[in-house]
Parts: C-alpha cells; structure tokens; sequence
C-alpha cells in the first residue's frame, strides 16, 4: 500500500513537473497542506498543485487564499507562532504543542482570537478569512497538541495531562493556601469555601452522629476571580460575619509561566482587606506565590506574605458594634504547599502556614496546617479536607482555631475540622 502510494506520487510529480523542466531549471516549491501530510501543496512555474499522495492525484490548487488549515497557518500564522506551533520568544507567542494549554483552550476562544485578534498583540483575521477558513485553522492549532478530544469537543483530560511535565492545578488554592493558578483573558471563576470551625471532626462523642461536623455551623465564604489579560486578574472575596465580615479586594499580576518556557512560576499579588464589610480594621498584604512542578502530576509552593495592619482573628457577631476594633499588627508569614495527583483528575493536597514575625502578638502558638483530597472536572473542583484555621482571606489564614475559640487546644491535630471548596469558571 506505502509502495503504491510512493509510485503514485512519483507519476504525479512527473507528469505535473515534467513540462516545466523541459524549458529549463526552476526551484519548485512544496508543502503539506494538511496535517495528516497525506496532501502536498505544490508551487511550479507560478501554478499551484494539490498532490494526494495516498489517491495518487493532482490538481490545480483553488484560486486565491489557501483552504487547509495547514496552508492557512504557514500562510497566515507561522512568522510570529512559529511553523509548528510551538510559539517564539521574540513575539512571546504561545506553544500550542503544549497540551496543558490546549486544556484551557476552547475551540470557540481559539476562534475569536483569529477572528478578532489581540490588541497590539495580533491582527484580526474576520475581514481576510472566512468561516469555514478560520474553522480550518482552529483545527490546525488543535492538531499541535496531540490531545485526543471528548465527546464534549474538549480535549480529553487524561491526555492533557500525560507528558507535558507541567502541573495543572485545580483551583486558585490548595485549601488556603493560593496555587497562582494562571487565568485566561476574560475568563469569570467564582470560588466558595466552607469551614466548621466550631467543632473538631474526630474528638468528642457522637461525632458519626454530627457527619463529622458537617452538621455544625459553617463559615462560608465567597468570591470571583476575573481576568483582564492573561496576566493580570482581579479578585472580591467576602466572609461572613461571625469572623468579623471583611470584604476583600485584590489585583494579581503572573510575571513568570512554566507554559511559557520559565523554570517556574512566579505571581505576585497585592490585597487589602476590610471588616465590617470593608468600614475598619483595614489590613494591607503583600504576597509572591512561587510554584515548581516536579513532574506533571505533582507541584510544590512557596508563599511569602507580608501583611500591614494585621488582625487577631477572633469571633465577630451579627451586630457591626460586636465586630471590636483591634490594634493593627505586621507580621510576615511563609506558607508551604504540596499537590500530587493520585489519578488523572484527583489530587491529594498539603499545606502549614508559619507565622515567622510577631505571631505571638497575633495569639498564634502553632501554625495553622491543612492536608485534603480534591476532585477535577472540566472547569470545575470540590475540595475536601481538614484544617485548623477557619479564615480563607490573606490575613486570615495565617490565624488558627485556637484564637479563634479561645481554646488553646484547637491547632493541635485533634482540633483539626473539616471543610471543603468549590470553584466553577462560568466562562
């Protein structure tokens, strides 16, 4: 059959280019056209020839601008992503080749994108190219990653994740602790957590009875996560009122990218925070959120927050009168984090958050700890895990239950409690 195939290509070649190189020598010029590489796009003597290798065909190639999607990109796309899709430093294009970056990708973005270009970045395409054109080219820049796709369309999780040697985290944190889980241009993610901080899960009696304390009391907190560019996104987070109701705001900035070629990855994130729903006790925070992946199932951090004005975490009320006003305090923290995914879509996670400067005067006599098991689904996660600090904002999560309950006992590992996330990206 190859055979067959090579000698029908033979004759192709022969009979279109045979009455050229009887006038004389040329250069002629060819290409795939598509990338199965089963057509050849041949340029003799300012004519152009499509070549079905396997058929043992030719024909003149359509006037004017290429069909194939392979044609389209090398016509369109190559002098700033690359011949094979596999981006440039001096135009800081992506690399399509890698399929964690394929995972985040929809056939629609990847769509706009040619159709609407980028500001400053990339022309838009919608005025040269039509749909069936742009239709060819999504595809194209599809084939760059080898992911094979799900009935869904998307590619399949399983074979994003294998050889790439790039982490994917699941959520915007571990428990508490931030992941700086990169964020696409104008992608909307809500967040929710939930923490029953009341009672500890394993001590006491009847706890089966309690489901653990999940039939207690929850905190539960929530926000969104917007992104401007695909480097920069802004955050609200809100938390209730029985731990004092702050409201908090925060701009987020990724400076380095392991998908974009970096030994690691680097964000860094400035918030400031408000209880009472933002009227006082105002703490400002400063933290860098460096990440490695080990391979491409297992990911380590490193969490350095500087936070301005600190807070005791203690118990607020219902009524803003209750909501005390306490002395602002800086302290510095270093949180530390661990990801390992078990299977292709389930992750177990760690983390301890150490106080390193003037913990004692925030009433933290350990460091507050977390380990959970998380659970990935296309655009979403569930997080289920047992901590001892019920505060989820940047100050906050460096404060234990012990504080918190005034129960000195609390950030010991039988004071640990349960508690669980949830992240959905609407789009």
């Amino acid at each position: 059959m190859r055979t067959n195939a090579r000698f029908g290509l033979a004759v192709c070649l022969f009979v279109v280019g045979w009455p050229v190189l009887a006038q004389g020598p040329l250069a002629p010029q060819a290409s795939y056209a598509d990338s199965g590489h089963s057509t050849v796009r041949l340029e003799l003597d300012g004519k152009a020839y499509l070549v079905d290798v396997a058929a043992g065909t030719v024909q003149l190639a359509p006037a004017g601008a290429p069909s194939s999607g392979a044609a389209l990109f090398a016509v369109n796309c190559a002098r700033c992503h690359g011949s094979g899709g596999q981006g440039m430093s001096s135009t800081g294009t992506p690399n399509f080749t890698r399929r964690d970056l394929q995972g985040r990708l929809t056939d629609q973005q990847i769509a706009d994108t040619i159709r609407n270009g980028k500001a400053d970045r990339m022309p838009a395409f919608a005025g040269q190219l039509n749909q069936e054109q742009i239709s060819a080219l999504v595809a194209q820049v599809r084939s760059f990653g080898g992911a094979s796709s799900s009935a869904s369309g998307h590619p399949d999780t399983q074979a994003i994740a294998s050889g790439t040697g790039i982490y994917q985290p699941g959520d915007d944190v571990l428990f508490t602790l931030p992941t700086g889980r990169p964020v696409d241009a104008r992608a909307l993610i809500v967040n929710f957590s939930h923490r029953f901080a009341y009672e500890p899960a394993f001590t006491g009696t009847a706890r089966g009875a309690q489901l653990f304390g999940l039939d207690d009391f929850s905190l539960s907190s929530f926000g969104f996560r917007y992104g401007i560019t695909d480097r920069l996104s802004v955050d609200v987070w809100r938390s209730p009122s029985f731990i004092n109701r702050p409201i908090q705001l925060m701009a987020a900035y990724s400076i380095l990218e392991e998908r974009h070629e970096a030994p690691f990855n680097f964000e860094f994130r400035v918030s400031i925070e408000g209880q009472d729903n933002f009227r006082k006790n105002y703490t400002e925070n400063l933290e860098a959120i460096f990440s490695r992946s080990l391979t491409s199932r297992a990911q380590i951090y490193f969490v350095p927050t500087a936070s301005f004005n600190d807070r005791r975490l203690v118990m607020g009320s219902l009524q803003s009168k209750f909501i005390t006003d306490q002395p602002g305090i800086n302290a510095f923290s270093t949180g530390v984090g661990l990801a390992i995914d078990i299977r292709p879509t389930v992750a177990l996670l760690a983390e301890v958050i150490p106080t390193v400067e003037n913990g004692t005067e925030l009433g933290i006599h350990r460091p507050p700890f977390a380990f959970a098991i998380q659970k990935k689904i296309y655009r979403h996660a569930f997080t289920f895990g047992f901590t001892t600090s019920p505060g989820t904002t940047v100050s906050q999560r460096a404060g234990t239950a012990a504080t918190f309950l005034n129960s000195p006992s609390a950030d010991t590992p039988a004071g640990l409690f349960l508690g669980f996330d949830l992240t959905r990206r609407i789009f």
